[in-house]
């Protein structure tokens, strides 16, 4: 199994970025704990600040080379990007939404997702765990 981990915009920051809200844990840290408790389950990752370069990386994994599954930490691009929802729309693989924090406390613009309609699932407000659990659910 091959599962894609795509992180969105200032996420490259975890661990350093406000660690109230989204932990001092780092991403390679958090992959690290992914890999050794899934060994069968090839897990890449793929993090950008660009909304284009997310968009090329889920055709290219979710439809020309598919993988099983993308884990999809949008970032604010959750709240804004019409054109991220309809890339999920056309990818052969199931996409699951995730989120460190719990977007539905926080800012009224944070609580409209654009993309979870076009997603599988959504995991929010877990921290760096999200992610683990956005595995599990495409694993089973």
């Amino acid at each position: 199994m091959k599962i894609q981990i795509i992180n969105g915009p200032n996420l490259n920051l975890l661990g350093q970025r406000e660690p109230g809200i989204y932990g001092s844990e780092t991403m390679e840290a958090c992959l690290s704990e992914l890999r050794t408790k899934y060994p069968d389950v090839t897990i890449d990752y793929y993090q950008s600040n660009v909304e284009g370069e997310l968009i090329n990386k889920m055709q290219e994994v979710g439809f020309f080379q598919p993988c099983d599954g993308i884990v999809l930490n949008a970032g604010a691009y959750t709240h804004t990007s019409v054109a991220l929802h309809d890339c999920i729309r056309s990818l052969r693989c199931p996409v699951i939404e995730v989120h460190i924090s719990n977007v539905h406390q926080r800012e009224e613009f944070r609580h409209r997702s654009m993309i979870s309609a076009a997603c599988k699932g959504v995991i929010c407000g877990f921290g760096l765990d999200s992610y683990r659990l956005a595995v599990e659910a495409l694993v089973k």
